[in-house]
């Protein structure tokens, strides 16, 4: 699914229970039936406001409920950092593309590649016949990952609600957990074998690791209800309760009150420029002067 964040609110509805109870209901034609959804969901979504913010958490940059963020198995954050090298090597790829009329840029074949053919009858062949299962071993080892994470990141919340900080939203629930069952279990199924090992758990938990929590830890990812990135949230009521709408003021000047609320001249100027990416604010004067608009 392409384009992810602008489906219609009708279409987000109806998603809801293929992804969670893995069925489709149909009513047309005087028939209503319920069929069992047989395929996977790759979704790509775009920032609300044409790029990625530091200072937000992911939740807030796609414009769709928690609810359906919390039913993909894995999270993955792109961003599109300017890289000399890689750039070069991507504008190169596009331009042999174009020089050789569309055809195939050709590179070396390794000696134990599989055809396309071959591997579609080898995944059909594996979701067909293979069902994999937990090991007790690996049941365990689930188990404990799941207790200590949710431990230490109490632990985490209790320490900042002590600094007077807003707790952390748990990024990891059980549906997160059901998650790492399907993964161990597609791990195992990728070679044909009856039974999920306790490597295929650790396979599973480093793939959770490099994507729903690293997302989690770049901006405070809400899984399951609310929250955002710490502090940001406060900052931006204060500005907003301190300038009304369609009165002006000094960017210096809201750093400095900012400041003396306790925040850092960084967290006003993310602040400032997350209400200016959410169109409630406007710049004026090379960005000296700010109006506010909504």
């Amino acid at each position: 699914i392409d384009e992810f964040d602008k489906m219609e609110e009708g279409d987000r509805t109806a998603i809801h229970e293929v992804m969670e109870q893995q069925t489709v209901s149909i009513a047309k034609a005087g028939i209503t039936t319920t069929l069992n959804s047989r395929t996977s969901v790759l979704a790509a979504a775009n920032p609300v406001h044409g790029r990625y913010h530091e200072d937000k958490n992911a939740a807030e940059q796609v414009d769709f409920q928690t609810t359906i963020l919390s039913r993909f198995d894995m999270i993955f954050v792109l961003k599109d950092k300017h890289d000399a090298e890689f750039d070069g090597k991507l504008a190169k790829h596009v331009i042999n593309l174009h020089v050789q009329g569309g055809a195939a840029v050709e590179r070396e074949v390794s000696e134990d590649e599989l055809d396309v053919r071959t591997l579609k009858r080898y995944i059909a062949f594996a979701r067909k016949m293979c069902s994999p299962r937990l090991s007790t071993e690996a049941a365990e080892r689930l188990n404990n990952y799941y207790v200590e994470v949710r431990k230490g990141l109490a632990s985490a919340d209790a320490e900042s609600e002590k600094q007077g900080k807003a707790p952390r939203a748990v990024p990891i629930t059980v549906r997160q957990l059901e998650a790492l069952v399907r993964i161990s279990e597609s791990h195992a199924k990728m070679r044909l074998d009856p039974v999920a090992t306790a490597d295929d758990v650790k396979q599973a938990i480093e793939l959770f690791t490099a994507s729903t929590l690293q997302a989690a830890k770049l901006g405070e990812i809400t899984l399951e209800g609310g929250g955002v990135s710490e502090g940001l949230a406060e900052l931006r009521q204060r500005i907003e309760g301190m300038v009304a709408i369609g009165q002006m003021r000094g960017k210096s000047e809201i750093i400095s009150q900012a400041v003396a609320w306790g925040f850092s001249e960084r967290d006003a100027e993310n602040a400032i420029r997350s209400l200016v990416g959410a169109e409630q604010f406007e710049e004026s004067r090379q960005g000296r002067r700010l109006k506010r608009v909504a």
